[in-house]
């Protein structure tokens, strides 16, 4: 496969542009948080940990969105189902982790964008919103015009990302007056994304017949592939191309039926990591209170009465 790979060239399979604007977000974070952070106020600077979330957050979107990943995610729907698996549940995570809390806060405190965050991650409505978006998303008319031009198919990235950060907002917000959820309704809540997401995966995984033209047609998948492949490139190789199935081992129901199971795998994989987070940390929480040590009253001496003898 890899051999195969090669005709499409180094642009496709690397992205060099994508790879310097993540590499740009990487310096930025470095000179906001370290370099120029008193600009800012009296700051300290990120924990290891932090810098640890934080870039390797922007090496999985890398991996995901300019890697050879993101072209074979136009080949093959089980490929897709990887990428949009860590660029929806991964990368989130890390950024919200990686990012120190006083950015967050000013952010977050923004005139425009208060209102808007304070609204969209209600635990209810991100629920709805990022699970929603994500299945009619995957409505095979939905998904092939997404992948039939560039415009549309940032778009649904960029809108998707958003809900996903909206999701995972009240679960792992820095930002002490965002994190108003008890710790068993945070389970709950991790519990509803998961139910939540099952119907889109099934869809899919049991379908009869292959459902997005953009890997069973060979005119919807040459579009498709026109969205990470430069189109001088397209235009020379299209008569050596045949289809999909000359860059995968596995049939269009094959891969289609991997690709459920490896986003349904993921997203399993993720939510009962985070769910064990919430579930130890507190635990930890109620095993460290304890009743409080009831004072020790003196028992009440009987009073003595002057010139009485027992």
């Amino acid at each position: 496969m890899w051999l195969n790979l090669q005709i499409f060239g180094a642009r496709a399979l690397w992205s060099p542009y994508f790879l310097t604007f993540v590499i740009l977000l990487g310096i930025a974070y470095y000179l906001i948080t370290v370099r120029y952070r008193t600009k800012f106020g009296d700051f300290s600077k990120p924990t290891g940990k932090q810098f640890a979330f934080f870039y390797s957050g922007l090496f999985i979107l890398y991996a995901v969105k300019g890697s050879p990943i993101d072209l074979l995610s136009h080949i093959m729907l089980s490929y897709h189902m990887i990428q949009l698996a860590f660029f929806l549940l991964v990368f989130p995570i890390f950024m919200i982790k990686g990012i120190p809390e006083w950015i967050w806060r000013k952010f977050v405190n923004m005139r425009f964008v208060k209102p808007v965050v304070k609204f969209f991650t209600k635990p209810l409505i991100s629920l709805l919103l990022f699970n929603g978006l994500f299945s009619i998303y995957h409505l095979p008319a939905v998904f092939d015009f997404a992948k039939s031009s560039q415009i549309a198919h940032t778009s649904f990235s960029i809108i998707l990302l958003f809900a996903a950060f909206f999701v995972w907002w009240p679960l792992l917000t820095p930002l002490k007056e965002f994190d108003t959820i008890q710790p068993l309704i945070k389970m709950a809540y991790i519990a509803g994304n998961g139910v939540m997401i099952t119907p889109a995966c099934v869809l899919i995984i049991f379908a009869s017949t292959p459902l997005f033209a953009a890997y069973s047609q060979d005119g919807a998948w040459i579009q498709a592939m026109s969205l990470c492949v430069p189109t001088d490139v397209l235009n020379d190789i299209s008569g050596m191309i045949s289809g999909p199935e000359m860059f995968s081992p596995l049939s269009t129901m094959e891969d289609q039926q991997l690709g459920g199971i490896l986003m349904k795998t993921v997203q399993e994989i993720t939510y009962g990591i985070v769910l064990g987070r919430v579930f130890f940390t507190w635990f930890t929480k109620a095993s460290l209170q304890v009743d409080p040590i009831p004072v020790k009253q003196d028992h009440l001496q009987e009073p003595v009465v002057e010139g009485y003898k027992s």
